[in-house]
């Protein structure tokens, strides 16, 4: 595994998009890639770690790992040990978007099969408490399916055939420059075969527009912007080729009175100058419930007082955070003539100096002024 920073691999900014690390890969593939730098072995280590990062960057869900908790969140998972057809199949594609064809590299055979269906987006929206326990939800989509009729083949049964021109291979290859690289067939379009009687229902075309409610589980823990990646949920592949993804983005909605840093909740507490002054025991709304809550007597107004595991866990951890309750003193707005005799009254020992640190009683003497 590759010591230097992915993005700083591909040269790119974290916040980088898609298209953005994919252009960056494919200017770094081709530039080091051995073909064109036979016996440069700095050459052949560059092509390695750009496509160790690009593997890593190029997945979602990888990518989200990464930037959360870098190497150590991919689990040793991103090593990259020798040359991954993988990734291989990533740069054929990359090949195929550079030089306008697509497929096999390096000797034809093994990249990604084409006409696979394409990746799908959902935004959900969830609770702030759903995002932190968890939660089962049905979301609704409308996309491409597998005709029920011709199982995707697009073919009424025994109207197919295979493709004369390639051998039903769905590719033709060729030399260009350095690379032995093969593009899809013209004759059936990279599928391998010819539709000698379509189907009825779909009339050829493997797919129909399907609605459907699909369940999706999210971990407890999860928070906002992050994405989930169902496989396979995304529309159907042309003739049997596999459907894509499903990536759904979590929007959280706030909460009335907590916020969230990772697996730490904060609140905000309004407490009196006199519970303040004198210590008091309070109830906090936490997740769980009302809790008790310890002021120790001269507390500042903007003290951050913690409840020990009343936070939140993380995505795959069951380690709870803690809450921070930050203290606001809240002022009267109106007094009371009562209420404003014993102001008066503190008042006047604070103008005499009283309430030096050296006082050992004086959290006695302000307690006797308000009780």
């Amino acid at each position: 595994m590759s010591d230097r920073d992915y993005y700083e691999i591909l040269g790119v900014s974290r916040d980088a998009t898609e298209s953005e690390i994919k252009g960056a890969y494919r200017k770094a593939a081709v530039k080091n890639h051995p073909d064109k730098n036979p016996g440069d072995k700095e050459a052949e280590e560059r092509f390695k770690e750009a496509a160790e990062a690009y593997s890593v960057l190029s997945d979602a869900q990888k990518r989200q790992l990464y930037d959360q908790y870098g190497k150590q969140g991919l689990g040793g998972g991103a090593g990259f040990q020798g040359f991954n057809q993988d990734i291989f199949g990533d740069f054929s594609d990359i090949l195929g978007d550079l030089f306008g064809f697509g497929g096999g590299f390096g000797g034809g055979g093994g990249g990604r099969r084409r006409g696979g269906g394409r990746d799908m987006r959902y935004d959900l929206e969830i609770d702030f408490e759903e995002a932190i326990r968890g939660v089962e939800t049905q979301i609704p989509l409308a996309r491409l399916d597998a005709c029920d009729d011709c199982s995707g083949s697009g073919a009424e049964e025994g109207g197919v055939e295979s493709c004369s021109d390639c051998g039903g291979q769905g590719q033709v290859a060729f030399r260009q420059g350095f690379f032995t690289l093969a593009r899809p067939c013209p004759t059936c379009r990279g599928a391998g075969k010819k539709i000698t009687d379509p189907c009825g229902r779909c009339h050829g075309e493997g797919r129909i527009r399907n609605e459907k409610e699909l369940t999706v589980k999210i971990p407890a823990g999860v928070d906002e912007g992050m994405q989930l990646r169902v496989a396979g949920e995304g529309e159907a592949g042309r003739a049997g080729a596999p459907s894509g993804d499903l990536y759904v983005v979590l929007n959280v909605r706030s909460h009335e009175t907590l916020t969230r840093e990772g697996r730490h909740l904060h609140c905000e507490l309004p407490v009196t100058v006199s519970q303040l002054a004198l210590g008091a025991e309070v109830d906090v709304a936490t997740l769980d419930g009302s809790s008790s809550l310890r002021i120790p007597a001269g507390t500042q107004s903007h003290t951050a007082l913690r409840l020990r595991g009343q936070g939140a866990t993380e995505v795959g951890s069951s380690s709870r955070g803690d809450l921070y309750v930050h203290l606001r003193a809240r002022i009267p707005m109106r007094l009371s003539d009562e209420q404003k005799a014993l102001y008066e009254q503190l008042g006047e020992i604070e103008d005499a100096g009283e309430l030096g640190d050296d006082e050992p009683n004086i959290f006695d003497r302000v307690k006797n002024i308000f009780s």
